[in-house]
């Protein structure tokens, strides 16, 4: 009789590759070994983060860097665009509430002279705006107790604006962050920052019983471009000249692509062999997941052919397993 596979082994090492990126293994650096529970544990939350993707199909996040000031004046005119020039609540990094004209005035001076002083017009950013957002239906105060919570951790030490805009279709809160902090250290977001943003600012949904989940489009088998702001702002009023395609087709997106379906093929091979119902019933779902990501993906490319011979496998390979 053959050895059954260590699930929660390859659980683990796939897993990572799916969900936590950052923690990819490197060459010539050996990864610290997990004890028998905290194994369990790893395992135990990568299940019900592929529960959460494949079978709930839970709400993703959204956080975008929609600009920033390159100067005081594009700031303070930030300032008046998420407050409606002063007429929605604006919260500072103290969790301290203000609302008006006056307030927006003493906010832009404050900001200003806060530090090194930012100049009317500056060659660099001074401010980074962030968007962050959740689907139609989510409780707009829990919405911007999570954002709050967010600015809390990812920007402690920046001067902080929040304001929750809660009269459209998707509660969203808008965040202004200096980009200097109050030791003199700039903040430059990177694609890392941004994923682990997107994992804080879930982890804080999900403390208020909100399911909220953060994975990368390549693990949801997604690859949509989303414009920023103010492509987005040109469409609306007609200024827009060029538009981006729909989809993500660079070289990068196919490798990304290529490697989480990759994932999810050695994670469904683990969970159909695996002795137990539930491993197995999970293995089903995330075949028709995978069949699903390769009905959308009808051209003929190497991840297009990926994908049809993972959801293949995968098919046969439950089906055996029953």
């Amino acid at each position: 009789m053959s050895q059954r596979p260590d699930i929660d082994g390859i659980l683990i090492q796939w897993g990572d590759r799916l969900f936590y990126p950052g923690n990819r293994i490197v060459k010539n650096q050996p990864q610290p070994k997990l004890g028998a529970l905290a194994a369990r544990q790893r395992a135990a939350a990568i299940r019900e983060r592929i529960e959460a993707t494949v079978v709930r199909r839970v709400p993703q996040v959204m956080v975008k860097v929609t600009g920033g000031g390159r100067g005081m004046k594009a700031i303070a005119a930030h300032f008046r665009y998420i407050s409606k020039n002063g007429r929605l609540e604006i919260e500072d990094e103290r969790g301290e509430t203000t609302r008006g004209k006056e307030a927006l005035r003493e906010l832009a001076d404050d900001w200003r002279f806060g530090g090194s002083l930012i100049e009317e017009a500056s060659d660099r950013r001074e401010a980074f705006n962030i968007m962050l957002s959740m689907p139609r239906g989510t409780d707009p105060l829990t919405v911007q107790w999570a954002a709050r919570e967010f600015a809390k951790i990812e920007l402690a030490d920046h001067k902080v604006v929040m304001v929750l805009h809660d009269h459209q279709a998707n509660p969203h809160v808008h965040i202004s962050v200096r980009a200097e902090s109050k030791h003199g250290k700039r903040l430059n977001p990177r694609k890392t920052d941004l994923h682990r943003w997107r994992e804080t600012f879930a982890e804080k949904l999900r403390e208020r019983g909100v399911e909220a989940e953060a994975s990368r489009q390549a693990t949801r088998g997604s690859s949509r471009n989303y414009d920023p702001l103010w492509r987005v702002k040109a469409r609306e009023d007609g200024r827009l000249r060029v538009s981006r395609r729909e989809s993500k087709s660079g070289s990068q997106t196919r490798t990304t692509r290529a490697e989480a379906i990759e994932a999810w093929l050695q994670i469904g091979r683990a969970l159909a062999a695996s002795g137990d119902a539930a491993d197995r019933k999970l293995a089903e779902s995330i075949g028709r997941f995978a069949r699903g990501i390769s009905a959308d993906r009808q051209r003929a490319e190497p991840t297009g052919r990926v994908v049809r011979g993972a959801a293949s496998w995968m098919s046969s390979t439950v089906s055996r397993s029953r």
